[in-house]
């Protein structure tokens, strides 16, 4: 069995990192044997590299190695290309075509991204798995291959199987072993020394001297997040080999060509809700579910109403403000309003005190704030929803109703008698 390093060498691998070195041997380990493999880590960590020292190390060596990028071919089409089609099977299929798992027989085939497959492309994966069969498309005749599958994703499989993006079933065939590739991040020995061999390379392919990096760009180098990983170290050693007359490279240089507001450091994440929308779509829902039960109970007094006196034109002089009230084509009999109606501009003082007042919490230092807050349960009832509504919009507009109406959903008159009704 080959060591570590010598695959290093082979494969060109750079670096040391103990998860790096972990990997490789686990590679290295499974590769005399048939079972499939999962390789994950962030886009750009090198994931290519594992599979082919699975299959250069693996007794199918002299065999075809494929290598499919499932992201990049059509939905449409890639049943087609990876077990083949019949003539005439769809439009535009003018001969019978081989497919990927039928011309690696014998062989390894890598399966890259391989979170993006459609899941009616996935059952046909899971099948050659489990038993070696597939059926090209368009056809009824069963075939059987013998390849070994080695595939590749960044994504994170247990959300895209709670999202039901992903069958659990097949996940598990394919990750009989999973070998994960750390982040360029978490390998600070190692990033330097890559920039050092890119910026080695360039220059000979570029036939011009090596750039170096002072001791400060250094710093700045190993700070820096890299959330492009191995990939965007290369662009930025290759940026810099071709366009820097200058072959030091100060921190000031290096900066340049660095992507604005990708640090190291914790993100602030901003959690202040617009001040124009509502704070959930909960709380739209109770809206919707208040105005409701509030028409509902209007129009169960009419029909009582109607139902005891039988004479239309008396319930309805008698029930003027109620039938107004519910449909709103008719000015509103309530005298005091136009007097109380002033400029739209006029601020509402609103009571400091709340039916939930929140405690302040005390300031303390939490080792454990990475863990899930738990909120209580809001209250049902829809009085108390519709008065803190009523409250917050009021808030929001600085005791303009006319603004707080509208944003509630409700005329400027049905506002004002439940300011009333609430005694605001």
């Amino acid at each position: 069995m080959e060591s570590v390093q010598s695959i290093k060498q082979r494969f060109g691998i750079i670096g040391n990192t103990p998860a790096l070195n972990r990997a490789i041997e686990k590679a290295i380990q499974v590769a005399p044997t048939d079972i499939s493999v999962l390789v994950t880590g962030e886009s750009g960590v090198g994931k290519e590299s594992i599979p082919k020292i699975i299959h250069q190390l693996s007794h199918r060596k002299h065999n075809k190695y494929i290598a499919v990028n499932c992201g990049a071919i059509p939905e449409g089409t890639i049943d087609s290309e990876l077990f083949g089609h019949e003539k005439g099977s769809f439009t535009g299929a003018s001969q019978t075509r081989e497919g990927y798992f039928e011309v690696a027989d014998g062989g390894t085939i890598f399966l890259d991204e391989v979170g993006e497959l459609p899941l009616t492309t996935q059952v046909r994966l899971l099948r050659v798995l489990e038993n070696g069969e597939f059926l090209k498309v368009g056809s009824s005749k069963v075939q059987k291959t013998n390849v070994r599958i080695v595939a590749a994703t960044n994504v994170n499989m247990f959300e895209a199987i709670q999202k039901e993006k992903f069958r659990e079933d097949l996940y598990y065939r394919l990750s009989t072993v999973d070998i994960h590739l750390p982040p360029l991040r978490e390998r600070q020995e190692d990033i330097h020394l890559l920039f050092r061999k890119f910026a080695s390379d360039f220059a000979l392919k570029y036939k011009m001297p090596t750039i170096k990096l002072t001791d400060s760009a250094i710093q700045d180098l190993l700070k820096f997040r890299w959330s492009g990983n191995i990939r965007q170290l290369r662009n930025i050693a290759e940026q810099l080999s071709v366009l820097e007359q200058n072959r030091t490279i100060s921190s000031e240089t290096l900066k340049s060509y660095l992507p604005s507001g990708s640090t190291n450091l914790p993100a602030v994440i901003k959690t202040e809700k617009s001040g124009s929308d509502f704070s959930s779509e909960r709380e739209i829902l109770y809206k919707v579910l208040f105005d409701m039960k509030s028409d509902l109970n209007d129009l169960k007094k009419l029909t009582l109403e109607l139902m005891k006196n039988g004479n239309t034109k008396d319930v309805e002089k008698n029930n003027e403000s109620l039938i107004q009230k519910i449909y709103g084509n008719v000015e509103d009999d309530e005298a005091d309003y136009e007097d109380n109606l002033e400029n739209t501009s006029e601020l509402l003082s609103i009571p400091e005190h709340s039916t939930s007042k929140i405690e302040p919490v005390e300031t303390f230092t939490d080792k454990y704030h990475f863990a899930e807050e738990i909120e209580e349960e809001e209250t049902l009832s829809l009085q108390d929803k519709e008065l803190e509504l009523i409250k917050k919009s009021l808030e929001r507009h600085q005791g303009k109703r006319k603004l707080a109406a509208a944003e509630l959903g409700i005329s400027e008159r049905t506002l004002y008698r439940k300011i009333k009704q609430y005694d605001l």
